[in-house]
């Protein structure tokens, strides 16, 4: 370690300073991982969805697990050359740079420039990019020789010191053309073995199309979208990703400490060029990684470090480790908010590697995605639930072994005990011996994550029903429709689908979905039934839950667009509007109820979105809106103003952020998982969510009654004052409601119920290990109240920060129970059979929910329970 650290000390550098060049805003990062090759026009579209989280001030891609036949060497020669890339921002500079820098030190396999469209105006590029020259290259044996010879390399493995030749070369390279002069010249996009980065002065989706990727196949890729918030591009030398040695790292946030991050590289002799925060995590990673060879797990920590009641929580040897750790780089420890998503390869192990590591503070948003299939694999990680499933749709469009929903999603909780707030995705050799590659999903820790098993997601069943049992399904849903008895339908069409074959079950709802096209009165019953199947967890047999939700799913979109246009004027209680048919928006009919709105191809947001569209709706007379096909659009429900009592809005598909902030009054249901910054600053009305929320839920909310069937992520009801009433069946990864300010709930002030359950594949509801896994549960509160459901008290002191706990009164028990009978409801979640029974057995409410109190009502007289 010492030896390359002290050959370090004599690369030339500049003295770092203080600020940054410019700042981060909200940036988009996405990628995926997958057991075989993917196009890169599938990285295009999650970019694409993010369009929006950029500003056009820098745009990047990077990709591992390359195909050969796409570069034009052998397999070896892949594996075993650095693919060394060079952006040249000037013509001239190629054969000085190639003179000084490469054909004296490497032996070259290929050289060659990257192909790229001729006309970058034509995809709304304003600067050039630059022009990148790719080399197949190994380090002369000679050269090679001298290097270790002179740095005393005598012990290092062969391979790990040419490994740290080419990143010295980069960095000489890096400072004579780039970083010492005024005007830029060259720099080294990536040099690693199997990876490559390219990246613009732009978005990344225009990376893409420049450098005619479509095409071009790997198994990783990520993606950056750029918002800086001050300082000037001209070059994408500051764009993302950034390169240590066989990684490629991209990153949402910005450091609270670069100065700090910078000091702390300066000790290794290791000094920033690019003056990026960014820039500063990849050779953090690089430093852990190939200077001090930690595993994975001890890399995370020294980013993201255990504390608090996590740190109490790990195992004593475990605390022991991480306890070094932290005294030796705690001051490198990156002070958030960031979210990373890095990919690499390690060619010492054969595999390679997406990871996402969100901090500890978890002020950027991040969701994880996982489906397994026999044949294929994918893990994603991305800003946006949205982009996820916009991936996913269009590797699904064209390879139907992947399925457009994935079968798990979930968040991390940066730096705790329970995940480490990190999980990588792994590709490595199946094992058959076929070259085939299989995924294995795990957290921090090491602990695997997967899907439930035994499970098929195609019509390979063997139980293929024949076509008198088609016949007697047919005619008992026909038969049940016609008694309009809605319970009876939904209770048979649950235990159905358990049982039925995939071919089977995309009969039922071929027959549900035929009854809405023949019967216009039935419509509604049809949607309900469908949307009830699409919203409860039940039963699934050995088939998976996702291809069950694509086949009632694409049911819904089908009555859904046979719906009569809003140009026809049938006077059918529902009106079918898109982005093509805006223009005729009118007001309704005499019999027209419902405004069916094909979200598709609006905009995110802005003059064409479909949320401005909805507000010019309203003011002519419309009232119910039924929207889907959404893929991140935002503002749902906003800018409706007072008084919108009689609105209501069903939601299903990819809905964006912002949703239902602001609302007052009216009445919104989303048929799935939300994002982020949902209900802010909400006043009055309804909103229930069939599924999880992102990050910063109701901020600064002021009232309204919400039902979430699923997880809140971090952060929910900062500073929400007022009288919000909130029942989150699941839990939230963190401070929950942060400075509330919700008055006396007795007395008409603000509440939370945290009921800590979830469901397995079964249906059954269980509960989880913890109902509550942070430690700043109402954190600087200063009125309202959590009532948590937590029977064995595993809760304890120190999960709260600025919290008490408090007995639950009889009064509490009637103020919370309509809440609870109304999630009932919307749910089915018992309160008699499911919440207040405890291994079979009954409990009074107070043996089961316990109440969390600001700590200033000790001074009120209220004894700690």
């Amino acid at each position: 370690i010492k030896n390359i650290l002290a050959s370090r000390g004599q690369l030339p550098h500049i003295k770092t300073p203080v600020n940054k060049c410019d700042e981060e805003g909200g940036c988009g990062v996405t990628g995926f991982m997958s057991s075989i090759p993917i196009a890169g026009r599938h990285i295009y579209e999650p970019s694409v969805q993010m369009h929006n989280r950029g500003n056009g001030k820098g745009g990047g891609i990077a990709a591992v697990g390359l195909n050969a036949a796409d570069l034009g060497v052998p397999k070896d020669v892949l594996e075993d050359h650095y693919l060394l890339q060079v952006a040249y921002l000037t013509e001239t500079a190629i054969p000085r740079v190639e003179l000084s820098n490469i054909t004296p030190m490497f032996d070259i396999y290929k050289s060659e420039k990257i192909p790229t469209i001729d006309d970058y105006t034509s995809i709304g590029l304003e600067i050039k990019p630059p022009d990148v020259w790719r080399y197949f290259v190994r380090v002369k044996p000679g050269v090679l020789e001298k290097f270790i010879q002179y740095n005393n390399f005598y012990e290092m493995d062969k391979r790990k010191a040419e490994d740290e030749f080419v990143f010295q070369n980069s960095t000489r390279l890096n400072q004579t053309y780039y970083a010492s002069l005024g005007e830029k010249q060259a720099f080294v996009l990536s040099h690693a073995r199997n990876v490559m980065i390219l990246k613009v002065v732009g978005y990344a989706e225009q990376a893409t199309q420049y450098y005619c990727l479509d095409d071009f196949k790997a198994h990783g890729w990520i993606a950056h979208q750029r918002y800086p918030t001050r300082g000037r591009l001209w070059h994408p030398g500051g764009a993302h990703p950034f390169s240590g040695m066989h990684e490629a790292l991209v990153h949402n946030g910005d450091f609270a400490n670069y100065h700090a991050v910078c000091e702390y590289l300066k000790q290794y002799n290791i000094h920033p060029q690019f003056l990026t925060d960014t820039e500063t995590s990849v050779l953090l990673l690089d430093l852990y990684n190939r200077v001090f060879e930690y595993p994975l797990e001890y890399i995370i920590e020294a980013l993201a470090p255990t504390t608090e009641y996590d740190f109490d929580c790990l195992s004593p040897e475990k605390q022991q480790v991480y306890r070094y750790i932290q005294s030796q780089h705690m001051t490198g420890s990156p002070d958030g908010p960031w979210f990373f998503i890095i990919a690499r390869n390690d060619p010492y192990q054969d595999l390679m590697q997406l990871i996402g590591i969100t901090d500890t503070a978890m002020l950027r948003p991040q969701v994880f995605a996982l489906q397994e299939r026999d044949e294929v694999q994918i893990g994603l990680v991305c800003s946006e639930k949205q982009a996820i499933d916009a991936t996913l749709q269009s590797i699904a469009n064209e390879d139907k072994r992947f399925c457009p929903i994935a079968d798990k999603y979930w968040n991390a909780r940066g730096g705790s005990s329970t995940d480490g707030g990190s999980f990588t995705f792994t590709i490595k050799d199946s094992g058959k011996g076929d070259g085939s590659k299989k995924l294995i999903t795990q957290n921090k820790f090491g602990e695997i994550v997967n899907t439930p098993e035994g499970q098929t997601d195609s019509d390979s069943s063997l139980n293929i029903s024949s076509s008198f049992e088609d016949e007697i399904l047919t005619q008992k849903i026909i038969e049940l429709f016609d008694t309009n008895d809605l319970p009876a339908l939904k209770q048979y069409c649950t235990l159905e689908i358990g049982i039925l074959n995939f071919k089977s079950t995309k009969l039922l709802c071929d027959t549900i979905q035929s009854i809405a096209r023949k019967d216009n009165a039935q419509k509604a019953v049809v949607i309900d039934l469908l949307t009830h199947l699409n919203d409860r967890i039940f039963q699934t047999g050995n088939k998976k839950r996702s291809s069950i939700l694509q086949i009632i799913r694409e049911s819904l979109r089908a009555i859904f667009k046979s719906s009569p246009y809003i140009g026809e004027n049938k006077n059918s209680p529902y009106t079918y509007i898109d982005y093509s048919t805006r223009k005729d928006l009118r007001a309704p009919g005499k019999n027209e109820k419902i405004l069916v709105v094909n979200a598709k191809e609006f905009e995110p947001e802005g003059r064409n979105c479909d949320s401005r569209m909805i507000n010019q709706a309203y003011r002519l007379g419309w009232k119910q809106y039924i929207c889907y096909g959404y893929k991140g659009q935002r503002f749902t429900g906003c800018g409706f103003g007072s008084d919108s009592d009689d609105v209501r809005f069903d939601v299903y598909d990819s809905s964006g952020d912002y949703m239902a902030s602001g609302i007052d009054g009216m009445e919104i249901h989303v048929h799935g998982n939300a994002q982020d910054q949902l209900g802010q600053i909400m006043k009055r009305g309804k909103f229930v969510v069939h599924g999880d929320v992102g990050q910063t839920f109701m901020y600064g909310a002021k009232g309204g009654d919400v039902y979430i069937l699923g997880n809140a992520a971090g952060r929910p009801l900062i500073n929400a004052t007022g009288r919000p009433r909130v029942v989150i069946n699941g839990t939230c990864l963190d401070y929950l409601a942060e400075s509330f300010m919700a008055g006396d709930p007795l007395k008409g002030g603000g509440f939370v119920i945290v009921n800590g359950i979830t469901f397995d594949e079964c249906g059954n509801m269980i509960d989880l290990s913890m109902p509550y896994p942070g430690s700043n549960l109402f954190s600087l509160a200063s009125g309202g109240a959590i009532f948590l459901r937590d029977p064995e008290c595993k809760v304890v002191d120190e999960h709260l920060n600025g919290g008490v706990f408090d007995r639950v009164t009889q009064a509490d028990w009637k103020l919370i129970f309509p809440y609870l009978e109304e999630n009932e409801r919307l749910f089915g979640i018992s309160i008699e059979a499911n919440l207040l029974t405890i291994d079979g057995q009954k409990q009074p409410f107070n043996k089961v929910y316990r109440k969390v109190v600001p700590i200033k009502s000790q001074a009120l007289g209220t004894s700690k329970k």
